[in-house]
């Protein structure tokens, strides 16, 4: 008896039979060839989800024009025939695995960027309107050199194209004509990308179609495009091969734009056409960074589920459900009958074996997406996505975690994320392994991190869940020493033992009041912390941490997190010194716990190691929720009261403190294995004693040593 019945109870679209209800939701992630070939790196990313267990894949932003209306540099195309072969054996992989293929048939319309950059023009129904927005204040120099941007070009005047009727008529000849490829080349259907201002859309769109012919006005009229791409599909691959669309249920901060009734309509007029299901979306006008996390790539759990339901009970076909859905938010949502199906993004790029751990009853083995937005954030770059959790994604063709050939025995020293992931690979491979972890529990920074940001305490639980449940001999409370790892006859040391936090050189950083995020960590966690504690904190505070110790509360994150609602070691009034990734974090964690943050920055970008649109997000909530954040802050003193800053201009500012944390300082610590290589021992460095580099370099420093071990 699963846990899931309905997710995993097999599904119909159409004349499609598929084994369960999770779908691959189509995602860009430029890993098609610079010429929209699809390579070994596309095909291999796909068999892997098939491998995974998901019932039906449906492969993002297939080019119908390529290379003309393109989003991406590497974007699959399916323009001419040359394109078959390529597509032909990707989909003979992934049916070798059970799971059925289909095709997202696209064409970026005003945003085709690469159009932009390559002097093509831009085929859009009428001029769009020039958005006013600040998402480019955030980036850095090397990402705004990188970035392909609609606004950046608008503004050089890149030439724009009205459709007249004979490029209409084109248009539906290359959906229609993309289809008919996508069917001979073994694809079990396709949708149309009718969403994301992409072309559909776009007509569909009464704030971008200001057209006053037959295609513009009423919705029947913005309608027509899609309507007659639908007919012209359906004449090509007749009644039985799969036909659906992803729509916008909503078009938010877009006056005028697609409303939840348009898009009910639009449903209603699509299946009368011939479409067999509904993927329900939604778009944005993007006037700022964050609004790209509230659509299309929602940060709201289950986001876009109420707009699903609605739009499910319109319509007689199935409707596919997408949007940062959790397994058992899924399996409610097709219980109470709001959804057909789930489609699944991020999460199967952190695991691609998901469906398959729900079917074999394994849930905490399931490596789960933390939305850090590392993927999507590389699509801004013109980079190959990838995955903070997963540094398989984007590299299953060449990254192989295979049979030792001579197993041995391989001791990590270390238990944080770069270690655990180090210990767990190297034991899949067959190595006799040994964890070794000074403080008493597995985690180390991770823990702290946990609270900073809830998503990666899950991480951190599948980590622990997935060391403890291997043969690893896992050994807390245990001091790494040479002569303790020639007593276990290591043959090989990995050291995974984090940063260290050097006090900076500022006047007054030795003050009782004044925290090192290291401190901090071990305050909070438990870990070695009765010397902090004897030092900062009164009698008071230390009977209620020593009480929330002895309750086991500082074994649970989840239990730490409450705890931290209700009692932290800072005052009302924190400076945080470093707007980098740890101080930001922390500033929003602080911020939603009633304290008055301010966040000093040396440079002048704030949050540089957090991928964009996580940093969009985090400097949108620090300042909605009253957060201070100053660049170019040079701190001179910290004092009893305040700290005291000059600014580039020479000017000088105090922020008023009762608390001062340190978020700067951190070098790789390399003590340990600069005492194991005097002592001989066969030794390197993983993860922050090597190079900071947060939790998405941990992990794919660990992931690296294991499978090199």
């Amino acid at each position: 008896m699963t846990t899931f019945p309905q997710l995993l109870a097999p599904g119909r679209i159409g004349s499609l039979t598929v084994r369960n209800r999770i779908i691959m939701a189509p995602m860009g992630s430029n890993y098609a060839e610079a010429d929209g070939q699809c390579g070994e790196r596309i095909q291999a990313y796909y068999e892997a989800r098939a491998r995974g267990g998901a019932g039906l894949l449906i492969m993002g932003v297939c080019s119908v024009a390529f290379p003309a209306g393109t989003a991406e540099p590497f974007q699959v195309g399916v323009s001419s025939d040359d394109f078959i072969p390529g597509l032909s054996r990707l989909a003979d992989r992934v049916h070798q695995h059970g799971a059925k293929i289909a095709m997202q048939l696209q064409h970026a319309g005003k945003t085709s960027v690469r159009d932009m950059a390559e002097g093509r023009q831009l085929w859009v129904p009428s001029v769009p309107p020039v958005l006013q927005s600040d998402m480019m204040a955030a980036l850095t120099p090397q990402e705004l050199a990188n970035f392909v941007s609609s606004m950046k070009r608008r503004a050089e005047g890149s030439p724009i194209r009205v459709m007249d009727d004979a490029d209409i008529a084109q248009m539906i000849d290359w959906f229609a004509s993309a289809a008919e490829r996508a069917q001979r080349a073994g694809f079990d259907g396709v949708e149309l990308h009718a969403a994301h201002g992409y072309i559909i859309a776009g007509f569909l769109s009464a704030y971008y179609n200001q057209r006053e012919d037959q295609y513009g006005g009423s919705l029947q009229n913005r309608a027509r495009l899609l309507l007659q791409i639908i007919a012209a599909v359906r004449a090509k691959v007749g009644a039985q091969f799969g036909l659906w669309l992803r729509l916008d249920a909503q078009e938010l901060h877009t006056p005028g734009g697609i409303t939840l009734e348009d898009a009910k309509a639009v449903a209603c007029m699509a299946q009368a056409a011939g479409v067999d299901a509904i993927s329900v979306s939604a778009s944005a006008r993007i006037i700022s960074g964050e609004v790209f996390t509230e659509a299309p790539l929602v940060h709201q759990p289950a986001g876009f589920m109420q707009w699903t339901a609605a739009l499910k009970r319109s319509v007689q076909v199935p409707v596919i459900a997408v949007g940062r859905i959790e397994p058992e938010v899924a399996e409610a949502a097709l219980k109470r009958g709001d959804c057909d199906f789930i489609a699944m993004g991020r999460k199967l790029l952190a695991d691609p074996d998901l469906p398959n751990k729900l079917l074999n009853e394994q849930p905490a083995s399931i490596r789960p997406c933390i939305y850090c937005y590392v993927c999507v954030s590389q699509i801004f770059v013109n980079e190959r996505v990838k995955c903070a959790v997963n540094p398989m994604t984007g590299h299953e063709f060449e990254y192989l975690i295979s049979p030792a050939l001579t197993p041995r025995h391989v001791v990590v020293v270390g238990a944080g994320p770069a270690g655990m992931e180090a210990a767990r690979v190297a034991s899949l491979r067959g190595h006799r392994v040994t964890l070794l972890e000074r403080s008493d529990r597995l985690g180390g920074t991770l823990f702290f991190a946990g609270l900073a940001y809830a998503e990666n305490a899950r991480l951190l639980d599948n980590l622990r869940a997935q060391v403890q449940h291997s043969s690893i001999d896992i050994r807390l409370n245990t001091l790494a020493n040479p002569a303790l790892l020639r007593d276990l006859g290591a043959d090989q040391v990995l050291v995974a033992v984090g940063a260290e936090r050097a006090a900076p050189s500022i006047p007054g950083a030795h003050l009782d009041h004044v925290w090192s995020g290291d401190e901090l960590r071990r305050l909070m966690t438990g870990d070695r912390a009765d010397e902090i504690a004897k030092r900062k904190l009164s009698l008071t505070q230390r009977a209620m941490m020593k009480a929330g110790s002895l309750a086991g509360i500082t074994e649970s994150s989840e239990a730490l997190q409450k705890l931290s609602r209700v009692w932290m070691p800072l005052g009302k009034r924190v400076t945080i010194i470093g707007g980098g990734l740890v101080g930001l974090e922390l500033a929003e964690f602080l911020i939603a716990r009633g304290r008055e943050v301010c966040v000093l920055e040396s440079s002048g970008h704030l949050g540089r190691e957090l991928a964009i649109v996580r940093r969009w997000r985090v400097l949108h909530e620090i300042g909605a929720l009253g957060g201070q954040l100053i660049t170019h802050a040079s701190v001179t003193l910290i004092d009893a009261r305040a700290v005291h800053y000059q600014l580039a201009d020479g000017q000088h500012g105090t922020s008023p403190a009762d608390s001062v944390v340190l978020a700067i300082g951190a070098q790789p610590d390399t003590r340990l294995l600069d005492e194991l290589t005097r002592a001989g021992l066969e030794a390197r460095s993983i993860g922050d004693c090597q190079h900071i580099g947060y939790i998405e370099g941990a992990i794919s420093a660990g992931h690296k040593a294991g499978r090199e071990a």
